[in-house]
């Protein structure tokens, strides 16, 4: 398979990873029980002084969890873009590739870590894409003689 397909497969799957991301976080409703919702509604009123700003923790863990979606839709574009551009020179993309490629594995890792598996999973996925796109790009250099 070509770079430039492996690349588009990446981009649909952080594309999904947004979308679901974006979907799940943003309709979320407490349903573990009382604690749960004591919790959610104690990150809203407890507000603090940060930086100058008055944000709760709830503004912090919202915004954390925009900015998680948004990072997959900007994956998603930058993976199509990266296409393209493989189309002509598959060497070109290889750094930044290789760059994404540990950076999903690590995001993996960390979902792991501190949340649970499902997104993980994407991260595998797109690793996964990202490594055979970097192993169809190589190409022989022609031996001067």
């Amino acid at each position: 398979m070509k770079p430039v397909t492996i690349l588009r497969v990446a981009a649909a799957i952080a594309l999904l990873q947004f979308i679901g991301h974006a979907t799940l976080f943003l309709t979320y409703v407490p349903k573990h029980g009382a604690e749960e919702i004591a919790v959610v509604q104690a990150m809203r009123d407890h507000i603090f002084n940060f930086s100058g700003m008055q944000r709760s923790y709830w503004d912090m863990y919202f915004g954390y969890g925009l900015m998680a979606a948004i990072n997959c839709l900007f994956e998603a574009v930058l993976f199509w873009q990266l296409a393209a551009i493989a189309k002509t020179s598959a060497r070109l993309v290889q750094p930044v590739v290789a760059l994404f490629l540990v950076a999903n594995l690590v995001y993996a890792a960390l979902v792991w870590i501190y949340f649970f598996p499902l997104p993980g999973y994407f991260d595998l996925a797109i690793g996964l894409c990202l490594g055979l796109a970097l192993f169809a790009g190589r190409t022989k250099r022609a031996v001067v003689a």
